[in-house]
C-alpha cells in the first residue's frame, strides 16, 4: 500500500473555494481504480491549512492518478489559492496488524 500525505495553506479569503475544489478532487479521486481512501481535513488549530490523507494499492494507481486531467487541473486550481508551497510526501507501507 502507498500513502500519501499532504498540506496546503491557503490565502486568507480563499478558503471557501479551496475547500470546494479539495472536495471535489477527493470525491473523484475515490472513484479511481486503485484508491483505497481519499480524504482532506481542515486543522483545527490551524484554520487555512488543509491536510491530505490518501491511501492507495500501488504505485501504478498513483502514477494513473496524477497524469489524470482532472488531478491537473486541481494542482492549477489549488496553485492560485496558496500562500506557501504545497508539500507532498510519499510512503511504500506496510498493514502490520
Amino acid at each position: 500500500m502507498i500513502i500519501i500525505t499532504g498540506e496546503l495553506f491557503i490565502k486568507d479569503d480563499s478558503m471557501q473555494q479551496a475547500m470546494q475544489a479539495c472536495q471535489k478532487h477527493v470525491a473523484y479521486s475515490r472513484t479511481e481504480p486503485g484508491c483505497i481512501s481519499h480524504a482532506v481535513y481542515q486543522d483545527p488549530e490551524d484554520g487555512l491549512r488543509l491536510f491530505f490523507y490518501e491511501q492507495w494499492e500501488d504505485q501504478a494507481s498513483i502514477d494513473a492518478h496524477f497524469v489524470l486531467p482532472s488531478s491537473q487541473a486541481f494542482v492549477a486550481a489549488v496553485r492560485m489559492l496558496v500562500s506557501a508551497p504545497p508539500t507532498l510526501h510519499i510512503f511504500n507501507a506496510e498493514q502490520i496488524k
